[in-house]
């Protein structure tokens, strides 16, 4: 039905909100699907980049699964870098190192911080909180190589300063202990 109301598109004169909404919709029902390869094409098909942009944001902006934000992210970064105010560039930035993060956690788990995804400090200090301590590790290592670079409103010095700031207090005993005498 998408690809038939493309069709029509390109025979009639539609407006161009309409035709924004068409092609989020379609964009979104493809990355649901998993079907990257797909959306990509759709993507590519757009002929007027300022029409691509706004269904890119736009359906960004929705929310789709892990899989989809992810590859959002990245188009959007790949393709409107320029485009994007800072503030937004940083936002789309954090929502891909995010989420590449996520990837790097348990499958089943994902589900419980996927919320922060666009967060990726404040996901990695929840999972401090949690004890989650391996897939800290692995997280800090995702965030180093994804970091190098990049300015995206939280640098590596900042992580760093989180981890000591954690450290200290699992280090920190509010009571004195007390020798056993035997």
């Amino acid at each position: 039905d998408y690809e038939l109301c493309e069709e029509w598109g390109h025979l009639y004169p539609v407006p161009r909100e309409d035709l924004i909404n068409l092609h989020r919709e379609h964009l979104l029902h493809l990355l649901e699907m998993g079907d990257m390869e797909k959306a990509l094409q759709l993507l590519q098909r757009i002929e007027d980049p300022g029409v691509c942009l706004a269904i890119s944001e736009q359906s960004l902006d929705q929310h789709p699964n892990l899989a989809a934000s992810h590859f959002l992210a990245d188009y959007l970064t790949a393709h409107f870098y320029a485009s994007l105010t800072t503030a937004r560039r940083n936002e789309i930035q954090a929502l891909y190192i995010g989420s590449k993060v996520l990837l790097t956690l348990p499958e089943l788990s994902r589900v419980n911080y996927f919320h922060l995804s666009s967060r990726p400090l404040l996901m990695l200090e929840q999972l401090l909180m949690n004890m989650k301590v391996d897939w800290v590790a692995v997280a800090v290592q995702t965030l180093h190589q994804l970091l190098a670079g990049r300015e995206i409103g939280f640098t590596v010095e900042d992580i760093d300063n989180l981890l000591s700031k954690y450290a200290e207090k699992a280090l920190n005993f509010p009571f004195t202990l007390k020798e056993k005498r035997s």
